[in-house]
């Protein structure tokens, strides 16, 4: 009976000793109670001392400090006509084309004729427009010499008041009519042609080019008949355009009209333009604001109706950043190298914005850490190779 407790005193003994692997969990747990700072810092960082003498030459530092960091709003961007520089040519009266010189595709100049057109309307101005001059210069005429007659008591105060009135009126009739013809578009140089000139032959209605452009679309030929507002032409200048994005609400109120931008077209090289116009209002199913960029395209480079992509520099807060060279991956994780007392530290970071050369460290590094900026590639293979002798 006393052999058999005995026994069962020593078995229970014996299963209640703690093992070697519990004392290690045991040590584990109280060493990342006491200590969790150095269980992460070992877990996002490697410790590098072997670094080659040459490359030690090459390594250089800056410190991270807090600063204004250019962020690049990007958005898609529609080419568009600059609408000032767009104009339709059509005829402010009726008639026939007689002579054709304009075409699609010409490149022409401010004033330069387009079209010449038969008009009895025009012909029927015209001869309205001589007689009243006619009539005006008899009236200045007659108002003059009644004046000096006047002066010699030869005639009454009267005659003078009556020709002065008819002197008015021809003027304001002269007027009327001379102001008509020079709104449909002929020249003052034209109205004196028709004063001096030959008025047997019927007149051209000419139709020129009201600004120096491109014919992009032409819809009349030789002998065809018009009518008054029809379109003949259209002449555009690309020489500069618009550029239209939309933009996130959050995004547009941080920019202002006359803030710098830049337009990426497809397969070429940025443009750097100017905003020009943000939409007061926000367009209802997008929840967006539409901007305009005005773009300088002298030499051609952008085409209306293509696609780009339009970049805005927005400088925020001062944010802890660093050279975006300091940057690198090992093993497929993001991180810097950053200088200690003894070697370096490759340490795992996480990128806020970026632009300007500059990236936002939102975790990883802090206030004044010297991170290597040039030199990253030596320490990189440095570390690889350590890795590779170790493994």
């Amino acid at each position: 009976m006393n052999l058999l407790w005995l026994f069962t005193v020593l078995l229970f003994i014996g299963c209640s000793e703690p093992t070697n692997s519990d004392i290690s969990s045991d040590i584990v747990m109280a060493d990342h109670e006491r200590a969790p700072a150095s269980s992460t810092t070992s877990e996002t960082s490697i410790h590098l001392d072997d670094v080659p003498p040459k490359a030690r030459e090459r390594i250089r530092t800056e410190e991270a400090i807090e600063r204004l960091t250019p962020h690049v709003v990007t958005a898609p961007g529609n080419v568009t006509l600059d609408l000032n520089l767009v104009a339709k040519v059509a005829s402010l009266i009726p008639g026939q084309v007689e002579k054709l010189t304009g075409k699609l595709g010409q490149h022409v100049l401010k004033d330069q004729p387009l079209v010449a057109i038969e008009s009895l309307i025009l012909d029927e101005l015209v001869q309205e427009y001589l007689v009243a001059k006619a009539k005006r210069d008899v009236a200045k005429k007659n108002f003059t010499r009644t004046k000096q007659l006047v002066k010699e008591h030869i005639v009454s105060q009267r005659r003078v008041l009556e020709d002065q009135g008819t002197a008015i009126e021809t003027q304001a009739v002269f007027q009327h009519v001379r102001e008509k013809l020079l709104n449909m578009g002929l020249t003052p140089k034209e109205l004196h042609d028709f004063e001096h000139g030959s008025h047997l032959e019927g007149h051209k209605y000419i139709l020129r080019a009201p600004l120096g452009g491109t014919i992009t679309h032409q819809q009349v030929v030789l002998g065809q008949g018009v009518s008054v507002g029809e379109e003949l032409f259209e002449i555009v200048d690309t020489s500069r355009v618009w550029v239209f994005a939309n933009l996130p609400i959050e995004q547009a109120r941080r920019f202002s009209e006359g803030d710098q931008g830049k337009v990426v077209p497809r397969g070429g090289q940025p443009i750097t333009a100017q905003l020009a116009y943000i939409s007061p209002v926000a367009e209802e199913t997008t929840r967006t604001v539409r901007v305009r960029l005005d773009v300088d395209n002298q030499q051609g480079r952008l085409k209306p109706n293509e696609y780009v992509d339009v970049q805005l520099l927005d400088e925020q807060l001062p944010v802890l950043s660093i050279p975006d060279t300091a940057v690198t991956m090992v093993k497929g994780k993001r991180g810097v190298f950053v200088q200690k007392e003894t070697g370096y530290n490759f340490v795992l970071i996480e990128l806020g914005q970026e632009g300007g050369g500059l990236v936002e460290i939102t975790q990883g590094i802090q206030l004044g850490d010297k991170v290597v900026t040039q030199g990253v590639f030596d320490l990189k293979n440095a570390l690889l190779q350590g890795s590779i002798e170790g493994h």
